[in-house]
């Protein structure tokens, strides 16, 4: 089995050595391209109004000034002698969970794979605390995603969907188990604007996530990682709402509507 590796933290980030590590217990044929520099929150933005440039670090590992989609693109279609049978993203500094995949590069990576014809997972570690000093746990995610993964790959994969996994913000004898679940979403959202002054007077604005717990119903992502437990979701990018097509196909069909006069 081939298996290319990207994410979103970069080519040098911790949980790229964690996915490595995943990816070998399961094939020897383990190929990586990954952002030269972070990408988080670069979703599925692809690189258009500049040139891209690869970096060769060995025979099998890449890294591309761009984001993850520009990474398993080129990945796939010009770097690797063959096309994987695997994609894996991550293993992201921080969880990917709720509406978090819209905008998730180490999602975008894996729904590049799945756009690709090829079976790809999104892996996470949460974290709540985002301090440099702060070392993520990855020892879980390397503990847990191999058996993970190998239940996944024997198992019914239709096509057109990626399967996002995230591991709790614990040491693994503490996990509690792991579950099947839905895409969750927040109380309330956690991404904000922070206004700041420069040294010339200026304003800017740095963007980032409040923190503080959430208290989702059970079956979601939110809920599983909460609790302890290893999230498995298969997400698709169909993001159609189809109780509101069968809804406006009783005002709107047929002859373009014209605007009526005011009353």
């Amino acid at each position: 089995m081939r298996i290319l590796l990207t994410n979103d933290d970069g080519i040098a980030a911790e949980g790229l050595v964690a996915l490595e590590t995943i990816a070998r217990t399961l094939s020897d044929d383990v190929w990586i391209c990954a952002p030269e520099l972070e990408q988080s929150g670069a979703g599925r933005g692809i690189t258009l109004t500049s040139p891209l440039r690869v970096t060769r670090h060995d025979d099998r590992r890449f890294s591309v000034t761009g984001t993850p989609t520009d990474c398993v693109i080129i990945g796939v279609n010009d770097l690797m002698d063959g096309p994987p049978d695997l994609i894996l993203s991550g293993v992201n500094r921080g969880a990917n969970l709720g509406e978090d995949v819209t905008y998730s590069g180490t999602v975008a990576g894996a729904l590049q794979g799945m756009a690709m014809g090829i079976r790809s997972v999104a892996l996470s570690q949460a974290l709540y605390r985002f301090h440099d000093d702060v070392v993520a746990p990855y020892e879980t995610a390397v503990e847990y995603a191999p058996g993970i993964l190998q239940r996944l790959i024997a198992g019914p994969w239709p096509d057109g969907v990626v399967m996002n996994v995230n591991f709790p913000d614990l040491m693994p004898d503490a996990v509690s188990g792991v579950e099947v679940t839905v895409q969750g979403f927040r109380d309330a959202a956690q991404v904000h604007a922070e206004r700041r002054t420069d040294l010339r007077g200026r304003d800017y604005y740095w963007m980032g996530f409040r923190g503080g717990r959430q208290n989702p119903p059970e079956g979601t992502d939110l809920r599983a990682v909460i609790d302890g437990r290893i999230s498995v979701t298969p997400l698709h990018i169909d993001l159609t709402h189809l109780e509101t097509v069968h809804g406006l196909k009783k005002v709107l069909g047929g002859v373009p509507p014209k605007l009526r006069e005011p009353v």
